[in-house]
Order: C-alpha cells, then sequence, then structure tokens
C-alpha cells in the first residue's frame, strides 16, 4: 500500500526538487501526485513500499534540518544587508490590498459579534 511521505502544498519547486533528488540518490521507490485541475487533491511524494517510508520520512526529516538551519543563515545574512523586507514595506508596497484585508477583517468581525450586542441591547429594554 502506498504511504504520503511528503506533502507538496506551499512548498518552494527547489525543495520539491532536492527531495525528489535525495528519494533517487537514496533507491526509494517514489511517485508524485498533482493537486488536480481545481486544485483540491492532495499533492505529494509517496512511496510503493511500506518498508521504505520510515527510511524515507528519515532522510526527509534530516534534510529540512539542513535547510531550516541553512535559510535562517541566508535570513540572518539578509537582515544584516538590511535587504529583509518588513512588514511596513510590505503594507506600503500593496496599500490598498492592506486595506482590503483590514477592512474585510472588521467586516468579519462585526458579523460575528453583531446578533451578540443586539441580544444585549434587547435584554436590557
Amino acid at each position: 500500500m502506498s504511504t504520503l511521505i511528503f506533502r507538496l502544498r506551499h512548498v518552494p519547486e527547489d525543495e520539491a526538487q532536492a527531495i525528489r533528488e535525495l528519494l533517487d540518490e537514496q533507491n526509494i521507490d517514489w511517485y508524485e501526485t498533482n493537486a488536480g485541475n481545481w486544485g483540491i487533491a492532495m499533492p505529494g511524494i509517496w512511496v510503493e513500499d511500506d518498508e521504505q517510508a520510515p527510511q524515507a520520512r528519515y532522510l526527509i526529516g534530516q534534510y529540512q534540518q539542513e535547510r531550516t538551519l541553512s535559510q535562517r543563515e541566508l535570513n540572518a545574512q539578509l537582515e544584516a544587508q538590511g535587504q529583509n523586507t518588513t512588514l511596513k514595506q510590505r503594507l506600503l508596497k500593496h496599500p490598498f490590498r492592506s486595506l482590503g484585508i483590514v477592512l474585510f477583517c472588521a467586516f468579519i468581525l462585526y458579523v460575528s459579534i453583531h446578533p451578540f450586542m443586539q441580544m444585549i441591547s434587547f435584554s436590557k429594554q
């Protein structure tokens, strides 16, 4: 029976390619599924042999630990060079998107709280 060993949703392409190469180097038989036409299926990397799944998960875990360290180092270098984007820079780069998100959150909050506020004001009468 096939075993899902790595979910590919929201994974950068370079990381997914590195996982594929890692599995190939270790001679682990795998196959990949995509999200489908509507993007609702589970994109992932699967191992056909259940006995290879623990080894594949271990290798992927080791790779992800190494990647985490290298990405943190890269982030620290960018921060030291002043090239990291801050929240303020992102908000200023897309002001209408940011305002839209804030207004949408306020609307959801209003719709969520308004019935209870009506009940409170009704019970005081």
